[in-house]
């Protein structure tokens, strides 16, 4: 039996899930340490019941056996010791296939790739597939900002548009001067030159925050020259939804699955976002790099069209 250890935000947890079922269809046995990243108050809330999912939970007597209790040493010489008697395995990359071979080992890992679960990809479509609006489970206070958007969304040519400022500022390293200005300005500007009705529903776990980059963004479609009804018409042209938290961030997923076209960030809730949509004609765009210094070729899917930090398109995935 192997154990996957879960961690972060929905988006995190239903690629684990997802490794999980390649697991199962491989006839492997795991379960999920759902304990050790989840103790603490400030952890962000385990939030796979939204696709009614249950899951087999290890034990924390279980996670110490195999773990050796690294997990819970109070000392980096304590980890160490332990260490050499531990069963674990971190998953390096996007895709390493290594993880696939392991047994009765404690696995560490994102799996922020479809490559993971490409063989039993219409067992992962069923899992993650939401209720429909209508059964949706709607917090109070809640429903009736959301229906509003849900109902923009369906009526017009709709473009999700994520940014994720948490990715942005951890580790600057590894993140920064990916997803510009210029990035958004030119993945905009990719969708208006073919759907020029596009109307575009801009996405962020801080709202607040990205509202002068929102606005940076449409300064780039305004000329001198244009009247004023042209001006209010670009600028009607974005809508900022302002409704949900990191408890109701799966109506955010919905909604960007409801999209008829997907920009992303660099983030893993932005590729489930766009992963979720389902229409046949969709435009998905997608940062040519994902992270500085790291190849990320494996976490791209067929049909995504690559823009860099310049704003200028690098490459279509086939």
């Amino acid at each position: 039996m192997n154990i996957i250890r879960m961690s972060g935000g929905l988006e995190r947890q239903m690629f684990q899930y997802a490794f999980y079922l390649k697991l199962k269809s491989m006839g492997r046995e795991a379960k999920f340490d759902d304990i050790s990243e989840y103790k603490e108050d400030k952890a962000r809330p385990i939030m796979l019941s939204v696709f009614g999912i249950d899951y087999p939970r290890a034990t924390k007597e279980e996670i110490d056996e195999m773990t050796a209790g690294r997990l819970h040493a109070k000392s980096k010489f304590q980890r160490f010791l332990r260490s050499k008697k531990a069963r674990m395995y971190f998953e390096t990359g996007f895709f390493d296939p290594h993880t696939l071979e392991l047994d009765d080992t404690y696995i560490d890992g994102k799996f922020m790739s479809q490559k993971y679960f490409e063989d039993i990809l219409p067992e992962v479509r069923k899992v993650f597939t939401f209720p429909d609006v209508e059964n949706l489970n709607l917090p109070p206070r809640a429903d009736l900002d959301f229906l509003i958007y849900y109902d923009e969304i369906m009526r017009s040519e709709s473009v999700g548009l994520h940014i994720r400022r948490s990715d942005s500022r951890f580790n600057e390293e590894l993140y920064e001067n990916i997803c510009t200005v210029d990035y958004y300005r030119g993945a905009v500007s990719y969708i208006f030159e073919r759907i020029p009705n596009a109307k575009i529903f801009m996405f962020s776990n801080e709202p607040k925050w990205i509202k002068t980059l929102v606005r940076d963004i449409i300064k780039g479609f305004i000329t001198e020259d244009m009247s004023t009804e042209e001006i209010k018409a670009i600028r009607d042209s974005f809508v900022l939804v302002q409704a949900n938290d990191d408890n109701t961030s799966y109506l955010d997923m919905f909604l960007l699955g409801q999209c008829r076209h997907n920009i992303l960030s660099n983030s893993s809730f932005s590729w489930w976002g766009a992963w979720m949509n389902q229409n046949p004609d969709r435009i998905t765009i997608a940062p040519s790099m994902w992270l500085n210094g790291v190849d990320s070729s494996e976490i791209y899917t067929e049909g995504m069209i690559l823009i860099n930090s310049k704003g200028r398109v690098d490459k279509k995935i086939k």
